[in-house]
């Protein structure tokens, strides 16, 4: 099976003749039923995080967590339904308005990974998506404390 490596917004090529048959790991894994509880497993204990609450200005969390799902969902080769409703994700420029802190990154993380462990996903997609969250988590940190 080739796996191919994900783009956004790009969709991979579609396969010709003789191809194998692509898999996106959004299908490999479960599709949106798994982007669902991993992003939901997240946003659990988020509000009540003391470094990571008081980044989401909102009081109600529902909001992100359609976001984030949305985002995930796209980016691992589901239905584009995060740039139909948001345009280009253009997470740095989203991210700038928030003091993303070296700690904030890493309470992110942290709940990303206990909330990646509980889905008990293969390894080689674990990886995957752990290796895309970390460069994303450390790409947005733009406060040094």
């Amino acid at each position: 099976m080739r796996r191919w490596v994900p783009s956004c917004p790009p969709r991979p090529p579609a396969p010709t003749a003789g191809d194998d048959v692509a898999v996106s790991l959004y299908e490999e894994v479960g599709g949106e039923a798994v982007f669902r509880r991993l992003v939901a497993r997240f946003y659990s204990g988020v509000a009540a995080d003391p470094v990571l609450g008081p980044l989401y200005p909102e009081s109600d969390l529902g909001p992100a967590e359609e976001r984030l799902r949305l985002f995930l969902v796209q980016y691992w080769g589901g239905p584009r339904t995060y740039s139909t409703l948001r345009g280009h994700p253009r997470l740095r420029q989203r991210h700038a308005p928030f003091a993303v802190t070296p700690a904030a990154r890493d309470a992110w993380l942290a709940r990303m990974r206990g909330a990646l462990d509980e889905l008990g996903l293969e390894p080689e997609p674990d990886r995957e998506l752990w290796d895309y969250l970390v460069a994303a988590a450390h790409s947005l940190v733009n406060v040094f404390e």
